[in-house]
């Protein structure tokens, strides 16, 4: 991915035949990750909205597509020339190569900060008592203090431009001012706030950026969610 904003030039041999489609939902972390890689490398794509299942609205009818080629009917999933692939971290790898700019390095720090920053972040939103929020808070501090360690001195987390690992992580910074909302009141360290800076100013993170009625909507929908959990604790 090149760092200009764009996403650089395709590979050869990469089939443009028709868009790729991915169905996802904006509210989904794993399928921000996988749009914003499309977006990035400025691949043809379309979006089919196929919310998770907790936030389908009353009477929503999930696609047959899907709910065919989904090995667990859960988002997000692509159509890419014809084949089928599930789960955010393996459809970055394949774009990634169907691009020719694999990177065996970037694909392991993705998992990296997969497992870093995506359990204490659904711990905020999941979260019921004061006390497990507090804990995740804590963990989701550490993870960005931890994540300015690693950028050191480098404007992106794995070589001169972005990568996989940007993607990876990109979710969280997406839906930042939605933990705050959600109790994640920590100041992100300069180094990360100016790396969010950048991530949200390329293509692929123009693509996924939320609205103010997103953020509103994520942060009333988990708001909304405690509060039932809580009354039905207190029967």
């Amino acid at each position: 991915m090149n760092a200009d904003g764009g996403g650089g030039m395709l590979a050869p041999d990469v089939s443009v035949a028709e868009p790729i489609l991915l169905f996802g939902h904006w509210i989904c972390p794993y399928s921000v990750r996988v749009e914003f890689a499309l977006a990035q490398f400025a691949l043809p794509y379309q979006v089919v909205d196929v919310p998770p299942t907790a936030a389908r609205p009353k009477g929503f009818v999930v696609p047959e597509e899907f709910l065919e080629h989904s090995p667990h009917h859960e988002i997000p999933m692509i159509r890419h020339a014809g084949q089928y692939l599930a789960d955010s971290l393996p459809i970055l790898d394949h774009l990634s190569r169907a691009v020719g700019r694999f990177d065996a390095a970037s694909a392991q720090l993705a998992r990296v900060l997969d497992q870093m920053f995506f359990p204490p972040m659904i711990g905020i939103y999941y979260g019921i008592d004061p006390s497990s929020i507090s804990v995740a808070v804590d963990r989701l501090d550490q993870a960005f203090g931890e994540l300015e360690s690693m950028l050191g001195q480098s404007q992106w987390l794995s070589g001169d431009e972005p990568s996989m690992a940007e993607a990876a992580y990109v979710p969280v910074i997406v839906r930042l001012e939605g933990l705050r909302g959600l109790g994640f009141d920590r100041d992100l360290p300069p180094a990360v706030d100016a790396h969010r800076r950048r991530c949200m100013e390329l293509r692929g993170g123009g693509a996924v950026q939320w609205t103010a009625e997103q953020t509103t909507e994520f942060v009333w929908r988990f708001t909304t969610f405690r509060e039932r959990r809580s009354s039905a604790a207190d029967l």
